[in-house]
């Protein structure tokens, strides 16, 4: 059954999480993370998830175009830390 419609802006923080299916769309404040899977069946529940991949993918291409992008992000810096429980 498709998941309740939530509210998700693209690139707007680092705590948003939505599904889609077994499909999970992470927001952050640099990138979108999409990861999982959904099957989009021949039937209602799968047009429904088609129509909510559809709005989400829709508002993520709209916040890429309206603002001017690098041609690359950086990759993240990574840190190492020592073991808390050495």
């Amino acid at each position: 059954m498709p998941s309740k419609k939530k509210s998700f802006t693209p690139y707007a923080n680092e705590a948003d999480v939505l599904e889609v299916g077994n499909l999970m769309l992470e927001n952050r404040l640099d990138r979108i993370t999409i990861s999982g899977d959904v099957d989009l069946t021949l039937d209602k529940a799968g047009l429904a998830h088609a129509r909510r991949l559809h709005e989400l993918l829709g508002a993520v291409v709209a916040a890429l175009e309206s603002r001017e992008l690098p041609d690359q992000l950086p990759p993240p810096e990574v840190k190492t830390v020592d073991n808390p429980f050495a």
